[in-house]
């Protein structure tokens, strides 16, 4: 069946039109060399429909000290962190291990790929499998874990990779880590947040000497649309005043007040950390 010319032509500039969008986006999206891509996962031990009682944490230290992470290492994978929750008191600087805590691990990936291969081969390594034997074997009435939760995260151009601590390096057995995810009520707002961070947060909390691990664009995983990045210090006392010092610190100011950012967060998630004795971070 011929189209009436008018209906013809209309089809043509729509198509046209779609064509050169697509072009100008795919000539003005940003490129990303040398962003890092991070997993984060949380793997939670706490008695809930899988777990008839908490999970003995020692089995998956073993897994983890000595299956994951020299899979990783093998691979080129380097500065995996592994963490548990403290509860902290803010004012006598102290803190205390978190009852039930999960053990978080964070693994930076130089490329998307890497990450594909650690998440879809690793465990079949007949090495990983027999280092991790306990684990990976675990009984279906007893297993290691109750859940998974695992999010993907896209390094911030502001702060393109992951950056060691030298009290990591040296492994200051005070050390102390706080990971913060901010959620957004919209994508939009999201990128603000991103864009505030790269423009002015990030450089801030170096200054101030405020030790930033990383800093990720979540690309999936729960709770989208959000952020989240990990501040250090090599005590939790000097870490307090970092942040003392941010919330005083005349540039803060005039970022919170700036009226492009306005609602750009819409809840903060603070969790303090402390490293396992084999975390590399």
């Amino acid at each position: 069946m011929n189209l009436p010319r008018r209906d013809f032509l209309k089809g043509t500039l729509a198509a046209t039109a779609t064509a050169a969008f697509a072009t100008r986006l795919s000539a003005e999206t940003p490129k990303s060399p040398g962003r890092e891509y991070y997993e984060l996962r949380c793997y939670r031990l706490k008695a809930d429909t899988r777990l008839k009682a908490d999970a003995n944490p020692t089995l998956l230290d073993a897994y983890l000290e000595g299956a994951l992470l020299p899979a990783l290492d093998k691979l080129g994978v380097k500065n995996t962190g592994v963490f548990t929750e403290l509860d902290i008191n803010k004012d006598t600087a102290t803190s205390t291990p978190k009852p039930g805590s999960p053990v978080w691990v964070l693994i930076p990936h130089a490329t998307l790929d890497s990450f594909v291969q650690v998440s879809a081969t690793l465990n079949a390594d007949p090495a990983v499998q027999a280092a991790g034997a306990a684990y990976l074997q675990a009984p279906k009435a007893a297993p290691a874990f109750e859940r998974i939760d695992s999010w993907l995260l896209l390094a911030f151009a502001g702060m393109p990779r992951l950056e060691l601590p030298a009290f990591s390096r040296d492994r200051v057995p005070t050390r102390v880590f706080e990971m913060r995810d901010y959620e957004s009520h919209s994508e939009l707002k999201a990128l603000s947040k991103m864009t505030m961070f790269n423009d002015g947060e990030i450089p801030l909390m170096k200054d101030l000497g405020m030790n930033p691990v990383f800093y990720g664009q979540a690309l999936a995983g729960p709770d989208l649309p959000h952020l989240r990045y990990i501040t250090s210090g090599p005590d939790l006392a000097t870490h307090l005043v970092g942040w003392k010092k941010f919330g005083s610190d005349p540039r803060w100011t005039s970022m919170k007040n700036d009226p492009r950012y306005a609602d750009n967060t819409s809840r903060n998630t603070s969790r303090f950390l402390a490293p396992k004795p084999y975390s590399q971070i």
